[in-house]
């Protein structure tokens, strides 16, 4: 976790790459109340650190499940406001759950 912490990401250089979104992931240590840690860059969309991802843990649940031989999962996204996340593996399937905080409400309107 705490190499996972210290990453610093040059921003500018993943965008130029053409790798401009990336998971970071590790194993949590023996004792922690967590399963797994993570963090989420995605500079190419304008957001350098996501600060919890949901859509990032669709695609860690089922790879962490599969490593730890479980299809509960307990996560946290390291990003400076940080998130916990409780996660199940159903087939195909991911069912997040935790805390959230709605920022914005409104509806779309698309003209063709």
């Amino acid at each position: 976790k705490k190499v996972l912490l210290g990453i610093q990401p040059e921003f500018g250089l993943l965008v130029r790459s053409g790798c401009g979104r990336v998971i970071v992931t590790c194993k949590a240590g023996s004792g922690d109340e967590y399963d797994f840690f993570s963090r989420f860059f995605a500079p190419d969309a304008g957001i350098n650190e996501d600060p919890v991802t949901g859509s990032a843990h669709c695609v860690l649940a089922p790879y962490w499940g599969e490593k730890l031989g479980r299809n509960e999962l307990h996560a946290f996204q390291c990003s400076e406001r940080g998130g916990e996340l409780r996660l199940t593996v159903q087939g195909e399937r991911t069912v997040l759950a935790g805390r959230a905080v709605t920022v914005l409400k409104g509806q779309l309107l698309a003209r063709c």
